[in-house]
């Protein structure tokens, strides 16, 4: 064979090598996308994230909520879940949904509160990831943007994660200041992280519902199941599943917009005594649900304590700050529950500086009590 057809030979060869290579490393990428998705146990043409809006009669701001969440394009399914609303609500939803039918789904039910609306946002889901943005909350776009670019890019990879973190901020009405709730002193930043890896969380530093995006089928695996008729059944979204948890990730972003302030708003502190059945029926449903001993992980079990402790505290001091004899018995009720139902965890919360101020005896001591809830809604931010 002469040079020149050696030549052509070797090119010929050459070619063929690259275009094989080529073709593995197609092959590969989508085997490892496919890997990815038969690990969630979902279909090539899932979502990546799902959002659910609970919607009760939200028609003077849901579509400043959905403008915001329409940003993400063909990436995300918006589920708007029309709860029985008697305003426009419905109308508005299924006008959405009509626009934009490959992104945004509506679902109507009869009346069952926040926690029917999260189980129906759940149920309908087909994105990889779930979230639910409250109707009078909204999102900001280049936070948006950061996180469904980091969930794209995990979603490929070999570790499955089970729960992204990203910050939230208060908008609350009539405030110049934003306070915002980050993390970055409590979670490593962007790298899969397990339990062990998370330090110190501090009171009055909590994963709640606005700062946390769910894997999907975890939600449907681990049962939950919020209340119906229910309210403040965010913390039990939160709570529940996190024993189910074993790789997190924290975006030190400012991408979920908590709006506080309405006179109706269920954090409405005199909104909250008038609910005060529902705070305590969820603080009992948290210990039920949840048995804090069997928690493996030392540093889940002591955050998942702390979590409790806190929602036990607002239980006692709504009841201290209401100032009637019916709420103050519910207080004195409530801590004998906790202490026929778990004696270990009744110790363990009255020994703690907030069970010790939160019930000491007589009049004068209710007005600690208070004092130390005013200092920590300066601290926390809510209403």
């Amino acid at each position: 064979m002469n040079m020149k057809n050696r030549n052509a030979l070797n090119k010929f060869i050459i070619n063929i090598a690259l275009e094989i290579k080529k073709q593995m490393c197609i092959i590969n990428k989508k085997e490892g996308r496919a890997a990815a998705e038969s690990k969630m146990g979902e279909s090539k043409n899932m979502k990546l994230l799902s959002i659910a809006i609970p919607c009760y009669n939200s028609q003077d701001y849901m579509e400043n909520c959905i403008k915001s969440l329409l940003i993400g394009g063909e990436d995300v399914e918006i589920i708007i879940v029309d709860d029985g609303s008697k305003d426009a609500t419905a109308e508005i939803a299924d006008r959405y949904a009509k626009k934009y039918p490959t992104i945004i789904k509506a679902v109507h039910q009869e009346n069952g509160g926040h926690g029917a609306a999260v189980n129906a946002g759940i149920a309908n889901a087909t994105g990889l990831y779930f979230k639910v943005v409250d109707s009078d909350d909204w999102v900001d776009a280049d936070s948006y943007r950061k996180i469904l670019d980091k969930l794209s890019e995990l979603a490929g990879g070999d570790t499955t994660l089970d729960m992204l973190i990203s910050n939230f901020v208060y908008e609350k009405q009539g405030k110049k200041h934003k306070k915002v709730m980050r993390y970055s002193h409590e979670l490593p930043e962007n790298r899969i992280l397990t339990w062990d890896d998370v330090k110190h969380f501090g009171k009055g530093k909590y994963i709640l519902m606005h700062s946390v995006i769910y894997r999907t089928k975890l939600l449907r695996e681990c049962g939950l199941e919020l209340p119906r008729h229910t309210f403040y059944v965010d913390n039990i979204y939160v709570y529940y599943p996190l024993p189910h948890v074993k790789t997190l990730y924290y975006m030190d972003v400012d991408f979920y917009r908590y709006f506080i302030g309405r006179e109706d708003q269920s954090v409405n502190e005199s909104v909250m005594i008038g609910r005060i059945d529902q705070q305590i029926k969820v603080n009992k449903l948290m210990m039920e649900d949840v048995d804090l001993w069997s928690v493996a992980n030392k540093k889940l079990r002591k955050y998942m304590f702390n979590y409790l402790e806190i929602i036990t505290v607002i239980s006692t001091v709504l009841c201290l700050r209401s100032g009637t004899e019916e709420n103050l018995q519910k207080k004195r009720d409530l801590w004998t529950y906790i202490k026929e139902y778990d004696l270990r965890l009744f110790h363990h919360l009255r020994k703690g500086i907030m069970g010790r101020t939160m019930n000491l005896p007589g009049r004068s001591g209710r007005k600690i009590s208070v004092a130390a809830y005013k200092i920590a809604q300066k601290i926390v931010g809510f209403n």
